[in-house]
């Protein structure tokens, strides 16, 4: 029996035009730290308000007081993550700390409605104590995602991502030209595939050549260099 990959946090993202890139998603235990220290921070603030109301109720008075806390609490609840989210860092105190920050699955900055909804969902990812079923959803998917981060679309990543050097084949090609006459559009097809596939994972690269096969007459590497070889063909103006 085979034996298992490492486990591997880095998870590869294709975009809608074809470029692949790579979050370094945050697991459980060094997202549980950030929330900790948030939490930390949290009732730190919490003590300081309540001090303060304190001392103002008897010119407020009780009622009054015990509102304006209220609010407080209320406010300091739902928006504390969602406030920390839309500043520049995209991340509360306790994940800034731990180095992370809130992203879209697709790298983008999170949106203001993805970080409601996200943080809207803390209820039912803190059921039915200490975020067991948030943690638990957490496991079992592969970016790491609780249920919140699974309808917003979002994802808790490393702010610094280490570079990821992708291996490949190296393919050469000497130009070639094609074995049948190509419409413009197939020629401007290759050129931009020429322009393009150096953004693109080879997995990708072989994948679209694959797709000329009745043009190269091969697939794999060997159809991804006969692809290649057309493209610079065409590229000095068709001429050998």
């Amino acid at each position: 029996m085979a034996a298992l990959p490492p486990a591997d946090t880095l998870q590869p993202v294709e975009l809608a035009d074809g470029v692949e890139i790579h979050l370094k998603v945050a697991g459980p235990a060094v997202r549980s730290v950030a929330w900790l220290v948030d939490l930390m921070i949290f009732l730190a603030v919490l003590v300081v308000l309540l001090i303060g109301m304190v001392m103002l109720t008897s010119a407020l008075g009780d009622k009054t007081v015990q509102g304006i806390l209220l609010l407080c609490l209320f406010v300091m609840a739902w928006f504390y993550n969602v406030v920390f989210e839309m500043s520049k860092k995209a991340a509360t105190p306790g994940q800034r700390m731990m180095k992370l920050k809130v992203a879209s699955v697709s790298g983008a900055p999170v949106r203001l409605p993805q970080s409601l909804i996200r943080n809207l969902l803390r209820v039912i990812d803190f059921m039915p104590g200490f975020y067991l079923f948030g943690l638990t959803c957490c496991l079992f998917t592969r970016r790491f995602q609780r249920l919140g981060d699974l309808v917003a679309d979002t994802v808790v990543v490393y702010a610094e991502p280490e570079k990821v050097k992708v291996m490949t084949h190296q393919v050469n090609a000497d130009a070639l030209p094609p074995p049948v006459p190509l419409s413009r559009t197939e020629q401007a097809a290759l050129l931009q595939f020429l322009e393009r596939a150096p953004q693109w994972s080879e997995e990708r690269r072989t994948e679209l050549t694959d797709l000329l096969e009745p043009l190269t007459g091969s697939t794999g590497v060997k159809g991804l260099r006969q692809a290649c070889g057309i493209g610079l063909w065409l590229q000095k103006g068709g001429q050998e």
